[in-house]
């Protein structure tokens, strides 16, 4: 069984396809134009290692890869082109009444996927 388990540097994602969305304004404006290939590169890099220690402490082989674009379109989109079998993904944190709500990426991956989708909280 092939899943894919998308991450990004939150407490409920935590293993293999990290998506970084260059249009996010806040991530643009803490990097500056310049240097932002290099930057979103270095914390990938860094994020799929510690993904791939955390696997091989637990004695599981993993493939990894950072993709650039809206998470919510890239996700579906690996899905179809890597032949996943099932998605698991970290919910958005939330708390109180939020907290019944879905993150705005796991909603949208969840609707578009052509395969089941596990959301992790």
């Amino acid at each position: 069984m092939h899943v894919l388990v998308p991450i990004d540097d939150s407490d409920p994602a935590d293993a293999a396809l990290h998506v970084i969305d260059p249009y996010e304004t806040s991530f643009l404006a803490w990097l500056g134009r310049e240097g932002f290939s290099e930057r979103f590169e270095e914390e990938a890099a860094e994020l799929l290692a510690a993904a791939e220690e955390r696997a091989d402490e637990h004695g599981v082989s993993i493939d990894t890869e950072a993709v650039v674009g809206k998470p919510a379109t890239e996700i579906p989109d690996y899905v179809e082109e890597a032949d996943v079998d099932q998605v698991v993904i970290g919910s958005h944190g939330r708390r109180g009444s939020l907290r019944v709500l879905l993150g705005c990426v796991a909603e949208l991956v969840v609707r578009r996927a052509p395969v089941p989708v596990t959301v992790v909280r």
